[in-house]
């Protein structure tokens, strides 16, 4: 399978569980993934260090989760924005989204391949979308290229596990055995959940996606693991020009 298959066949998964996606999400994250979110959505706007904001591209956004985090977070703080924007090649998904968000725009689109103006955006965030993009660094690209500089790329992703210190059994048994079985009952599609732990051992290192934003342009700004290293929340910045 080429990578252009590979990818569309992991866009038409994500169709499938679109509907059921945000309930799998709460369950299976125990709602911890609502704090996740907030935290990176906290920490890009006090890096940002702005006032006003043009432009948030929230990519792979799924149902739009994230850009409710985004604007409330925004509000919190005194931050005006603009506009908001979620891109996600899954048009499922893009379905529940917009019935979900009345504020933002939707365009149907790839990471790789961003329907963005160059240094049009001051915050870029896909939250664990990252892995299931085949050509990850062409997007790294994209992100670098779209974001005006002094940007903010925040990224939230199951990181691959290191087999270090006690509790690795306790998440591995956990991502291999309960979240499949879990995420199946709720979404009635066993093969999307038992993808997750896989596409998640054949991820990268927090190390390795480090060492790729950097060699991409990007400086690290913040790096935050969460829960025993299960998620792990990146924030860097387009540096230079």
């Amino acid at each position: 399978m080429d990578s252009k298959e590979k990818q569309e066949k992991i866009v038409g998964m994500f169709d499938e569980i679109a509907g059921t996606y945000d309930l799998a999400n709460r369950v299976l994250s125990f709602g911890i993934d609502v704090q996740w979110r907030k935290k990176g959505c906290d920490k890009a706007y006090e890096l940002l260090r702005k006032r006003r904001i043009e432009r948030i591209a929230d990519v792979a956004t799924g149902t739009g989760d994230l850009l409710l985090h985004w604007r409330d977070r925004a509000a919190k703080k005194g931050i005006e924005v603009a506009n908001f924007v979620g891109i996600d090649p899954s048009t499922g998904m893009l379905e529940v989204a917009r019935k979900k968000v009345d504020f933002a725009d939707f365009i149907e689109g790839k990471a790789q391949e961003l329907p963005l103006e160059d240094e049009s955006t001051e915050i870029i965030s896909i939250s664990y979308g990252i892995r299931n993009v085949v050509d990850r660094k062409e997007a790294l690209r994209e992100f670098y290229r779209a974001l005006k500089p002094g940007g903010m790329v925040v990224i939230l992703e199951f990181t691959k596990q290191e087999k270090r210190g006690l509790t690795a059994p306790l998440v591995d048994f956990y991502m291999k055995k309960i979240l499949p079985a879990v995420g199946g009952l709720v979404s009635k599609n066993y093969a999307a959940y038992r993808y997750l732990p896989d596409s998640i051992e054949e991820f990268l290192t927090g190390e390795k996606l480090i060492e790729e934003l950097e060699e991409s342009g990007f400086e690290m700004r913040y790096v935050k693991p969460f829960s025993m290293g299960i998620s792990t929340l990146f924030v860097a910045e387009k540096v230079g020009k």
